[in-house]
């Protein structure tokens, strides 16, 4: 059946200015994708959450499947999650099938070919644990350094034992070798070596700033707690013994909002929106945003542009809502400023003027 492209032209009117946004749908026939990462202007590397990672063109549409050597279970939040290309080389994010319906938020690294890539293992998430939840699980690259979401796997206050991986923020060399100025190094002994910062539920986002060197991070709450804020060496965002404002499913009282002694994130969302993927804008497209989060949702399908300074939420605003479906990750293409976006429903999106 011949395929065609989807163009909408939405209208909003920001704090800046009026402005003509386009949304062009490229793909739509995607079996629940999860990440995607630029190879160059024209081709992307795409995962599917149930374990294909595609070689895609923007301009001819075609995808090619390259083949890998994952061994992963595709289970609940579980399976081939989050890709990042990198001078030639591909680094991936999945459940790894660990025995026993055990698995562990891992991360193998591979040099990139079109046909087949070989991965080996750089890190994972210990112990391996029988559950479907709560994986992450984000890659970024700052400097010489790799920086992992690992979620808590519906633990709890797992988040708050540093002996163990999940419901942290991890730091290791882009070879998978742990650098001796982490926090376990510097004052946290009892910290295992690769834990940079500790106390998150389930991170699905993650950006690297350019204009402050800071990474920042999303992550999802319970029923309400939803949150956007900064990694910091050696801190404690404090889940489960803070609640960000949410509350158990079942209704009951998590704990506060937030305390002393806990890393407070810039932005809270009670109710949740079920916040996912983020990117820190910088390009020509929308020059108004520079330096601004854009920050994505699942729960109300929305885009949503964010303004801060100095760890301090200046404004907030709706730039799409129940347009794409569900908005699993953003990306912004450097050559032109433009915005690439996945949706549940199996769809890429090109955001631009």
């Amino acid at each position: 059946m011949k395929r065609f492209l989807f163009l909408i032209a939405i209208f909003i009117h920001t704090h800046t200015n009026a402005s003509e946004i386009k949304l062009i749908k490229i793909i739509d026939d995607l079996d629940k994708p999860w990440s995607i990462s630029f190879i160059d202007k024209e081709n992307i590397i795409l995962t599917e959450k149930k374990g294909k990672l595609f070689k895609i063109n923007l301009k001819t549409k075609v995808r090619q499947e390259i083949k890998h050597n994952l061994s992963l279970i595709n289970t609940g939040q579980g399976g081939l999650l989050d890709v990042l290309f990198n001078n030639n080389q591909v680094y991936v994010s999945y459940s790894e099938n660990r025995g026993n319906w055990k698995t562990s938020t891992s991360v193998a690294k591979g040099l990139f070919d079109k046909n087949e890539i070989k991965f080996q293992n750089i890190f994972r998430a210990e112990p391996p644990i029988d559950s479907g939840y709560h994986f992450g699980s984000r890659l970024v690259i700052k400097d010489k350094y790799l920086f992992i979401t690992a979620g808590e796997r519906g633990q709890g206050m797992i988040a708050q034992d540093p002996t163990k991986h999940p419901g942290s923020i991890i730091r290791i060399y882009l070879d998978g070798s742990i650098p001796k100025s982490n926090p376990k190094y510097k004052g946290k002994t009892k910290w295992l070596s690769e834990i940079y910062q500790i106390g998150v539920r389930n991170p699905q986002g993650m950006a690297y700033s350019p204009f402050d060197n800071k990474i920042y991070l999303t992550n999802h709450g319970a029923k309400g707690g939803d949150w956007f804020g900064t990694a910091n060496f050696g801190e404690n965002y404090g889940w489960k013994i803070l609640g960000w404002g949410g509350t158990n499913y079942s209704g009951t009282k998590i704990g506060p909002k937030w305390k002393p002694g806990f890393t407070k994130a810039i932005k809270y969302w009670v109710p949740s929106i079920a916040v996912s993927a983020v990117a820190i804008y910088k390009g020509e497209t929308f020059k108004e945003w520079e330096g601004n989060a854009l920050v994505t949702s699942l729960k109300d399908q929305s885009l949503r542009n964010i303004k801060f300074k100095n760890n301090q939420l200046i404004n907030e605003e709706i730039i799409l809502k129940d347009k794409i479906g569900r908005i699993r990750d953003i990306k912004i293409q450097k050559e032109t400023g433009d915005i690439y976006m996945l949706s549940d429903n199996g769809s890429l999106w090109r955001m631009y003027k």
